[in-house]
């Protein structure tokens, strides 16, 4: 296929995946509604992503946290997750930093394009049991994804390519500090 052409279609078939619909308004409006809340109630946000939506999670992270002034906590150092993956799997990875550093009344978010990691599931069901005041996930792939399963709020892209699902994340957490912030231009 020809580049131009390639491109053509990638950045038209993006245009149409990040069009509004009222449901992912709203959805959106309600995490930044939860945030704010729960830092009014003196509790964090926890969020977790692997790989690329580890690097979502860093970003939003110190947005949230330094724009937005709202306590929001990623763990990406890589003794933590080492140290826990080593002690207790892999899998149970994000679980144990929710046991270890999530209180009653946080809030969550899990970041996982294909909405099956077994490390954001488990992270997920340790929340509930914490009970934190939420769990926002944030998936693509199939409507039906396990981790759309776990979230009271359930951010999904209706898309099977990774750069679309984490980009419109990227996009669609952004939009959340902006909204919060109630402005899209400010100093940094």
């Amino acid at each position: 296929m020809d580049p131009k052409d390639f491109l053509t279609a990638y950045l038209n078939d993006f245009s149409n995946l990040i069009k509004p619909d009222e449901n992912i308004v709203h959805q959106l409006a309600e995490v930044a509604d939860l945030l704010k809340t729960v830092h009014s109630q003196m509790n964090k946000t926890l969020i977790f992503g692997n790989g690329g939506s580890a690097s979502i999670a860093s970003h939003f992270s110190v947005d949230l946290t330094k724009n937005a002034k709202l306590r929001c906590v990623n763990y990406n150092e890589a003794d933590l997750i080492t140290c826990f993956s080593n002690d207790y799997g892999f899998e149970r990875w994000v679980e144990k930093t929710v046991d270890f550093y999530g209180d009653e009344g946080d809030v969550l978010i899990a970041i996982s394009s294909s909405g099956s990691s077994m490390n954001m599931l488990n992270g997920c069901e340790a929340a509930k049991r914490k009970k934190f005041s939420s769990v926002i996930t944030l998936s693509g792939f199939e409507p039906d994804n396990p981790l759309r399963q776990l979230g009271d709020v359930n951010l999904w892209v209706d898309s099977k390519a990774y750069n679309f699902v984490e980009n419109i994340h990227q996009i669609w957490l952004m939009a959340i500090v902006d909204l919060i912030l109630g402005s899209r231009e400010y100093p940094a």
